[in-house]
Parts: C-alpha cells; sequence; structure tokens
C-alpha cells in the first residue's frame, strides 16, 4: 500500500492541515491571477493555440508510453485534502515534448527492468485553487496567482517500480510528504534510498526534467511559462484525443 493512504501519513499531514486551514481564509482572499495570465478554458481556444503551436497538443500518457503504471491521487478523497480532487478517471495528460521526454525515460528504464509509476500530470487551475485554499505554501502547493507546471502540462509527479512486481522502490517517503524528508537534499535516510533517489533523478535530469527541491517526485520541464495555464477537463481532452485520432 502506498504510504500516502496509510493511517500514519494522515497522521504526518495532520500538523500541516490544521496550520493552514486556520488561514484558509486569507488564502481565499489571496487568490487572484498575476496580470497577464492566460488561462484558456474553452475547447475552442486550446484548438487555437495548437494550431498556432504543435507542442501545445496535450497528449495522454497510458497510451504513449509503454508498461506505464498509474496510481492518480487524486480521483480520490485519500490525499492531503482529504477531497476528490478530480473525476473517476483512468487516464492523465501532458504537453507533447514532455511525453516525449518521459518515452526515453521509460525506455532507459525497462533496460534496467525498472518503470515508472504516475501519480499526477495535468492539473486543472481549478484545482489547483482548491488546493491552495488548504495549504497556502508554496514549498508545497502552487499559488494560483501565477499558475503552476501542473496546470501547463509540463510537470509530473511520479516514483520507480520495480517492473516485474510493479511494487515501488524505497523513496524514504510517500507523496505529498510535507516535511523536510521529502527535500531533495535530505541525506539522514538509508544508503539505498539515496541511491534511488538519486537514480530517479538522474534519469530524468538527462531527458530534460529539472526536480522540485522541496518534493523528490515533483519533476517539470524547463521554460513551464511558455505555455498557458489550461482549465480544461479531463473529460474535454479525452474527447478531443479521441477525434484527432479519427
Amino acid at each position: 500500500m502506498n504510504c500516502i493512504v496509510s493511517a500514519c501519513c494522515r497522521t504526518r499531514w495532520l500538523p500541516i492541515l490544521l496550520v493552514h486551514l486556520t488561514f484558509s481564509s486569507l488564502a481565499q482572499a489571496q487568490l487572484q491571477t498575476t496580470p497577464g495570465l492566460k488561462i484558456i478554458a474553452t475547447r475552442a481556444d486550446f484548438l487555437r493555440s495548437v494550431k498556432a503551436n504543435p507542442k501545445n497538443e496535450m497528449l495522454p500518457l497510458k497510451e504513449n508510453i509503454p508498461q506505464l503504471q498509474q496510481e492518480l491521487i487524486y480521483t480520490t478523497a485519500r490525499n492531503f485534502t482529504g477531497k476528490t480532487l478530480y473525476p473517476s478517471i483512468t487516464n492523465t495528460y501532458m504537453r507533447k515534448p514532455a511525453v516525449f521526454a518521459l518515452q526515453q525515460v521509460q525506455k532507459t528504464l525497462l533496460q534496467q527492468g525498472l518503470g515508472l509509476k504516475i501519480w499526477d500530470a495535468y492539473r486543472p487551475y481549478d484545482a489547483t485553487k482548491k488546493m491552495w485554499s488548504i495549504v497556502p505554501d508554496e514549498r508545497y502547493a502552487a499559488n494560483p496567482k501565477y499558475g503552476s507546471g501542473h496546470n501547463r502540462g509540463v510537470a509530473v509527479d511520479l516514483t520507480l517500480i520495480n517492473i516485474s512486481t510493479g511494487k515501488e522502490l524505497n523513496m524514504g517517503t510517500g507523496f505529498d510528504h510535507f516535511s523536510d524528508t521529502a527535500h531533495v537534499y535530505f541525506t539522514g535516510l538509508p544508503e539505498q534510498v539515496l541511491e534511488n533517489r538519486k537514480l530517479l533523478q538522474s534519469v530524468m535530469q538527462a531527458n530534460g526534467f529539472k526536480v522540485l527541491d522541496t518534493e523528490w517526485w515533483h519533476f517539470y520541464l524547463p521554460e513551464s511559462k511558455q505555455y498557458d495555464v489550461l482549465n480544461l477537463s479531463f473529460k474535454q481532452l479525452k474527447k478531443i484525443n479521441q477525434q484527432a485520432s479519427h
């Protein structure tokens, strides 16, 4: 069982949630976008952006990355918010360059008997606003004022698995662990855990991704602001991809 769904992990989140829930009204007051922040929320606007630049296309991960595993955490209430943020979906999406980069990551890992497991990728802008209202701390949640890499389709939360067993490699913490133990430069962990983290970081960085210092599982493509923030539903993206394939 993933650490995120265990009782100990819920206890782990409690102090943080108690502190931040106290300031939830303040967070709501701060939900302002940066002037000039473009948010695409309609199919027509999205298709226009793709026509202008094919790199803007959003591709499904499952169909494009062989032997990929997914456990889309925010489709259930078993996450730090205690709420279901996404509908019951079986796939997620990223921009075309990010998907192509993950293809190369997976190819390298499969040669070692390993593979990727996705926890989250594209995140609608509305979901980011909900997260910020609960945890208004930029170390652990994206400020919707600016939009996030997830909103832009170029950030992904993931880990490594043994491809034969499907078992996750030990990374020292589960997903969304809000403490310095999850920080990239934290060294107070067993040597094997540090090696596992190093392997994940090296293969992702070799394919153009950067890692977020406070979350060993969070990777993103640089220059993410060249992509617009999206507030498209997963249903919309699925329909767009289905129509494009015909």
